[in-house]
């Protein structure tokens, strides 16, 4: 649900980094945050309680062109990865335009993935959006770890629906701009589609 700013000749649109508890949402948005541009970028905000953190920032992109004679602007927010704060992750999927799922490489987060997106599908449909309607993008993180699962055994787990899926990094930022850049082109398209 892109808002538009008439005065800026601004798109907004919400793209969520969704995912279980420690993937690396959080890693990615700061390392993207680090490698952008200031004149191009807002505040990264952190909304913080004792054991929750929520991320997110603006940035308005140089290369993506624009639609109609309007700049687009992403907004980059992430969700608490711990079920316990399923409210937050609800209202923080309001409006969203695009979801990039941060699923966790390592073997022994297997389980922890495929609930967080199971809770993800909930989630999106009781905002009114279908999982298999909005734009989506799967990061295998944490792939420079030991333990892993292959990106074979994730894809088939994770991705049904074969949606574009990235091998990355956060920590070191490889494959991080990658995933971002799936995900806009995905958001444009669609806006493109219904406009």
């Amino acid at each position: 649900m892109s808002f538009i700013n008439y005065a800026s000749r601004e798109i907004n649109c919400k793209i969520v980094y969704y995912g279980p508890g420690l993937c690396g949402k959080t890693t990615n948005l700061q390392y993207i945050y680090n490698k952008t541009a200031n004149d191009a970028k807002g505040k990264m905000i952190s909304l913080a309680t004792e054991t929750e953190r929520t991320l997110f920032f603006d940035f308005l992109p140089l290369a993506l062109g624009e639609i109609r004679g309007f700049k687009t602007r992403f907004h980059l927010y992430t969700v608490p990865g711990q079920v316990f704060y399923d409210a937050s992750r609800k209202l923080i999927l309001k409006g969203v335009d695009g979801v990039v799922f941060v699923a966790d490489s390592q073997e022994a987060r297997l389980d922890a993935n495929i609930e967080s997106l199971e809770n993800l599908k909930d989630n999106l449909a009781e905002q009114g959006f279908n999982i298999e309607k909005i734009p989506f993008v799967i990061q295998y993180n944490k792939r420079d770890l030991p333990d892993l699962t292959s990106v074979d055994e994730l894809s088939k787990l994770l991705n049904e629906r074969k949606v574009p899926e990235l091998e990355a990094s956060a920590m070191t930022g490889e494959g991080v701009f990658e995933t971002l850049k799936a995900a806009a082109k995905l958001v444009l398209n669609d806006l493109k589609k219904g406009g």
